[in-house]
């Protein structure tokens, strides 16, 4: 059943007081495309880029200087003087420096990038100056000989940090480290040792190789950038898209109220002068106040009631489907007979039936139990059903009706004629509201082509389903088809037969 709403509903219907949200989101579109056009080398590309070797440095900040001490309280340990005491307290200001500015780049978000890259470089080539030094250290006191290896290795494991924490700024790596190792390879030859040479050999193919593996990290970041700049374009599409269905969906509610009150105003204002006119044309035409000389008043008196009628039908239907669409239309389900109900519409519609000689076939399943339904809705759907086939049907046809059991235990109502059948493309016209097919528009007897929306409108109500099937020159039968859950104190036995097996 669908949702019913209450009496204020309209004037809930529309909200005003939502905050527009298209400025925003058109704001958002924009620089979601600004951003997916951006390439590796474009200064707003870039600048992510510099934040996040800002935020790579901010992070690991501690890990140098306190790498430093240690160096430095081995080196007292072994002897080498305060000149390793010096190096370490030089070092670690060169990096408390880099750490500062790479915190103020993170927090701030300068607009030009490329002072701030040429600064980073410079502040590398600072820490450079630092391993360098560092490269160059003696330690002729402690007589360690394995001193150089030892060297190397921290240098080795310095490249290594370094390539992992400064991937995001190309050429930090170099910049930091092409001096140190310049220098120690120097004093390799020059001591002559072939240990220290060998290390220095290692370091310098060392380099290049942590250089690549920096500019690999480099290029999945810039891929990464590049899958969550194209997210944040398709969460801006979907917020567009989204923005406009809800301005869509605020301006059709806005229709529909407005067609609500007209509807409510008119169905008012046309009922009572219709009812005057019924009322007099009857009078007139049946002679009730005496008799009418000219015999073309009394027929014209008959057509005008005639029409009147055919204008109250349409303003019902309008209105039936309006409320359906809407949600008001209620229902009061009881236990009926649906048997009974479908025999009473096709005596109803009998003498209609005999003016165009179209034979009207019944066929019922004998004692069908009660059906938990709305009596006034079966009715309107089994004539709603009955007059479009006698108005398709041809003279001399047959229009069959059967009501029985579905496959699943509920019960249907099915009617058939042998007219010119639908299309199978105009069939999704023919059951829209107002629709109407190619045949029915050349018909001498055209409708509002509402008939069949309110009976759809109506079965949903119930929790059943409507079923169209037809072949051109062959004719078309439809279902009206009530779920098991409405039938009340089922007898059917499993021998039963199954009236509907595909339709359910």
């Amino acid at each position: 059943m669908a949702p019913r709403r209450s009496t204020s509903a309209d004037k809930n219907i529309v909200d005003r007081t939502k905050p527009r949200r298209n400025p925003d989101v058109a704001r958002t579109v924009r620089e979601a495309r600004d951003r997916l056009a951006q390439q590796p080398g474009n200064p707003v590309f870039d600048r992510e880029m510099l934040r996040l070797h800002a935020r790579a440095l901010t992070g690991s900040a501690v890990v140098v200087p306190l790498f430093a001490i240690a160096v430095a309280l081995a080196g007292l340990f072994a002897g080498m003087g305060v000149v390793v005491v010096l190096w370490a307290m030089t070092s670690a200001a060169i990096y408390a420096a880099l750490a500062a500015f790479a915190q103020y780049v993170g927090r701030a978000g300068p607009d030009e990038q490329t002072p701030v890259r040429i600064s980073f470089l410079m502040l590398h080539g600072a820490t450079g100056f630092a391993w360098a030094w560092f490269s160059g250290l003696g330690c002729e006191a402690c007589q360690i000989e394995q001193f150089p290896i030892i060297k190397a290795v921290i240098l080795l494991l310095a490249i290594a940090a370094t390539a992992i924490l400064a991937y995001a700024l190309r050429g930090a790596l170099l910049a930091t480290f092409a001096v140190p190792v310049m220098v120690y390879l120097y004093l390799a030859f020059e001591n002559g040792e072939p240990v220290q040479i060998v290390m220095g050999g290692l370091l310098a193919m060392s380099l290049p190789f942590f250089a690549y593996v920096s500019s690999h990290l480099n290029r999945s970041t810039v891929m990464l950038l590049s899958f969550r700049t194209e997210k944040d374009g398709l969460i801006a599409e979907l917020e567009t898209a989204n923005a406009i269905s809800d301005e869509a969906r605020r301006r059709a509610e806005e229709a529909n109220l407005a067609k609500s009150r007209f509807l409510a105003s008119m169905s008012h204002e046309l009922r009572t002068p219709l009812n005057a006119i019924l009322g007099f044309s009857e009078v007139m035409a049946d002679e009730v106040l005496g008799p009418m000389e000219n015999a073309t008043y009394r027929e014209y008196a008959r057509d005008i009631h005639d029409s009147g009628e055919h204008l109250l039908d349409l303003i019902n239907e309008i209105l039936d489907i309006s409320r359906i669409e809407a949600g008001r239309y209620q229902i009061n389900p009881e236990p009926v007979i649906l048997c009974d109900i479908v025999e009473e519409c096709c005596h109803l519609v009998a003498l209609k039936a005999r003016n165009k000689d179209i034979h009207v076939i019944q066929d019922f399943e004998p004692e069908l139990p009660q059906l938990l339904a709305d009596e006034r809705a079966v009715r309107q759907i089994t004539l709603n059903l009955l007059s479009n086939a006698l108005k398709f049907a041809p003279t001399g046809g047959t229009v069959r009706v059967r009501v029985g059991w579905t496959a699943g235990g509920g019960q249907y109502i099915s009617v058939k004629d042998n007219g010119p059948g639908i299309p199978a493309d105009e069939i999704p016209v023919v059951l829209s509201a107002f629709g109407q097919g190619s045949i029915a528009i050349k018909s001498a007897e055209q409708g509002t082509g509402l008939g069949l929306p309110i009976v759809q409108g109506l079965l949903e109500l119930h929790g059943g389903k409507f079923d169209l099937r037809s072949k051109l020159r062959e004719g078309t039968e439809v279902f009206a088809i009530f779920p098991a859950s409405r039938v009340l104190g089922t007898n059917r036995s499993a021998e039963a037969p199954i009236q509907l097996a595909a339709a359910s």
